[in-house]
Parts: structure tokens; C-alpha cells; sequence
């Protein structure tokens, strides 16, 4: 079995930022069940590092995609 190569910068913050947005869904889950406008502001931040996410992983693709056409 290969060796897993180490996380990337990119890979590492785009799970991160995936973190936050599932963490700011559930924020904004309770807010709204407990009554509060709040929860605006999580779903703001959802969509905000949802849209991180998407980026990261996308420039990680790009970045594997462009070292291994090098290398090739």
C-alpha cells in the first residue's frame, strides 16, 4: 500500500473552512429554534465558508493538476 502523502496548505484549510460552515449551520439551526434572528448572521457565515471551501478545494485541484503535468 503507497504512502499517503502529506495534507496540503489548501486541503488543510478547505476542510477547515468546511468545519465552520457545518458548525454555522448548526448555530444557526438552534437560533432559529430557539426564536432568535441570529441566526441570519450563521447562515451569512455558512454561505461565506461554503464559498471558502469551494475556492480552497478548487485551488488545491488546480495546484495537484498542474504539479503532476510537470512531473509527467
Amino acid at each position: 500500500m503507497p504512502p499517503v502523502p502529506p495534507p496540503s496548505p489548501t486541503r488543510r484549510l478547505a476542510l477547515y473552512t468546511l468545519v465552520v460552515c457545518v458548525l454555522a449551520v448548526a448555530a444557526a439551526v438552534v437560533s432559529f429554534v430557539q426564536g432568535s434572528w441570529l441566526g441570519i448572521v450563521w447562515v451569512l457565515l455558512a454561505g461565506l465558508s461554503s464559498n471558502m471551501t469551494w475556492y480552497y478545494v478548487k485551488r488545491g485541484r488546480t495546484a495537484a493538476a498542474r504539479d503532476t503535468s510537470v512531473t509527467s
